[in-house]
């Protein structure tokens, strides 16, 4: 559902019961399933290396950005809990992110679930990109992430080099690049013309969609995975969903909520590997998983999508 709702922040746990995935379990004892036990959920490859990977990921802005709060760290467990125990891999965060990485830190090592995370962060500066990853591996307490993004551009010309220097020597798995809402799309495109990313991460959702008119292709392309961030609009867009019928062509894709057909609409686009929807809520990161399941929407029925969303936002 939504990506972040702060109102129901300590009250999301007591919905996992409905959902029948963590119903035993109280905020504060939220424990893993076996992998094999998890949901058999749509998977994308990596076009460089071609590793697997769930197609809805879990983003850390603003709902992780919690401090030293212990009731609200352990709510984010139990996120991170409920996520994983759906089938999900890949978390995404940022320097920029306030207490996110030092928080997925403590989710993690709570969890006892380093071996089970698909690691990914960014480097965020236009100073030293060594000693921010330095820092940041310490908030995740990891010595080697599946990803690396250079976040917004920012510092790039000396940070992109740094990334693929620690990707040769076998100390990062994957190089990538990112922007948000829309900005320096431009500047993307011509590093993905000219660089040999892994990832790419951008905006994109039934309303924001400029990408498919050029980007989306050239990463298809390139063989350059694609991260969408802000697939709900930082929740305005399924808030702003909220309480409007469900198209009846819904039903052919077997989906309970407005978020489930967004996913379901970004996932089937075949150059999107994996959206970051983030949330407070453990029994919405478990909803949102569940668009891996089922049929996805074929070219025409994501524009049905696009254009029933477009006239109710």
């Amino acid at each position: 559902m939504s990506e972040f709702d702060r109102r129901t922040f300590l009250k999301g746990s007591a919905a996992l019961g409905a959902f029948g995935l963590l119903a035993s379990q109280s905020p504060a004892s939220a424990t893993l399933i076996n992998p094999a036990d998890a949901p058999d959920i749509l998977r994308k490859p990596v076009p460089s290396t071609g590793e697997e990977i769930p197609a809805v990921g879990l983003g850390s802005w603003i709902t992780f950005n919690v401090g030293n709060d212990m009731a609200l760290r352990d709510q984010c467990a139990d996120v991170v809990s409920a996520f994983f125990n759906a089938g999900g891999r890949m978390i995404d965060s940022s320097p920029m992110y306030g207490s996110a990485q030092e928080v997925i830190g403590y989710c993690l090592d709570k969890l006892g679930a380093h071996d089970r995370v698909f690691s990914t962060d960014k480097v965020w500066t236009s100073g030293n990109g060594a000693d921010q990853i330095a820092e940041t591996e310490k908030r995740w307490n990891t010595k080697k992430f599946d990803l690396l993004q250079v976040h917004n551009l920012l510092g790039i010309d000396d940070n992109l080099p740094l990334l693929f220097d620690m990707k040769n020597e076998g100390k990062l798995g994957h190089v990538g690049v990112t922007t948000s809402h829309g900005r320096r799309t431009e500047d993307l495109i011509a590093v993905m013309m000219n660089e040999r990313l892994d990832f790419v991460q951008v905006t994109y959702n039934p309303v924001d969609r400029k990408v498919e008119e050029y980007l989306l292709p050239l990463a298809y392309d390139r063989g350059i995975a694609v991260i969408v961030n802000r697939p709900f609009r930082g929740g305005s867009l399924t808030q702003r969903l909220e309480g409007e019928p469900l198209p009846e062509f819904a039903a052919e894709l077997g989906v309970e909520s407005w978020a489930q057909l967004i996913l379901k609409y970004l996932i089937a686009h075949p150059a999107v590997t994996c959206p970051i929807p983030a949330t407070t809520n453990p029994a919405h990161a478990a909803e949102n998983m569940r668009a891996c399941l089922g049929p996805m929407p074929d070219e025409k029925m994501r524009e049905q999508i696009a254009a029933v969303i477009s006239v109710l936002v």
